[in-house]
């Protein structure tokens, strides 16, 4: 039986393929995995990010491709990119990239936004492999993403169905730091911000390009906030929440 015939016969038995779609056909995470993760968890709650100085503070600035918006509706994660920071530096050489597999065509439009094709994510690791490495790529730092709860969705749902377990990792948002320069702002695409930014768009959709992007924009940020004297995130949290 071939792939697609093996797809085709579970989502026929049990009609739920679409609500665990990383289920049965990537595989079940294993003891070290879990262990591995939970280890991390313990680890994460001892890492305050938000009274770390703003200059000292460790992150991994990341993005996804994806198949759609809506991974309860069925859409998946097709590429993971991200690239670490201490305070406003950027580590250039520091960087995780990877197409994740999936057995199901992309539509038209999504290959030419990414520029992936079928036959890329059809070799490509497994999505339990990939999330693995992702994570001890990351270690127990906290995450930055533009239009962040795009992100978080769909790393919670990955996490949940893979490894069984909760994402806890803390994603900062870039977009509340964009409030330091105009209060009223709540949300700008991407390219907007690295216009507003004077940043070069280069490899746009490619998820370690974005994650790229997305870290000029943390650094541009996080230089402002130290200029107009926040020492860390807690300070800038609670300013922004008085201006709500």
């Amino acid at each position: 039986m071939g792939m697609n015939d093996m797809i085709h016969f579970f989502r026929q038995i049990s009609g739920r393929l679409g609500s665990n779609i990383y289920a049965g056909v990537q595989g079940h995470a294993n003891m070290q995995n879990i262990s591995f993760i939970r280890k991390l968890q313990k680890e994460m709650k001892d890492n305050n990010c938000l009274d770390t100085p703003l200059h000292e503070l460790k992150v991994v600035v990341f993005d996804l491709e994806t198949t759609g918006f809506y991974p309860e509706k069925g859409d998946r994660v097709i590429s993971i990119g991200a690239i670490k920071m201490t305070g406003q530096q950027i580590k250039e050489t520091e960087t995780f990239y990877s197409l994740v597999h999936s057995p199901d065509r992309l539509s038209h439009e999504i290959s030419v936004l990414t520029n992936i094709t079928d036959e890329e994510l059809q070799s490509a690791p497994l999505a339990t492999e990939v999330l693995m490495e992702f994570f001890k790529f990351v270690q127990n730092h906290a995450l930055v993403a533009h239009h962040a709860k795009h992100e978080q969705t769909f790393m919670q749902k990955m996490t949940w169905d893979l490894l069984k377990t909760r994402f806890e990792h803390r994603i900062i948002d870039t977009s509340f730091l964009l409030r330091l320069s105009n209060p009223m702002i709540k949300s700008l695409p991407l390219e907007a911000v690295c216009k507003e930014c004077g940043i070069e768009i280069i490899n746009r959709h490619h998820a370690l390009g974005d994650a790229k992007l997305t870290a000029h924009i943390w650094g541009h940020y996080l230089e402002m906030a130290q200029t107009i004297g926040y020492k860390n995130l807690r300070e800038v949290y609670e300013y922004l929440a008085k201006i709500k």
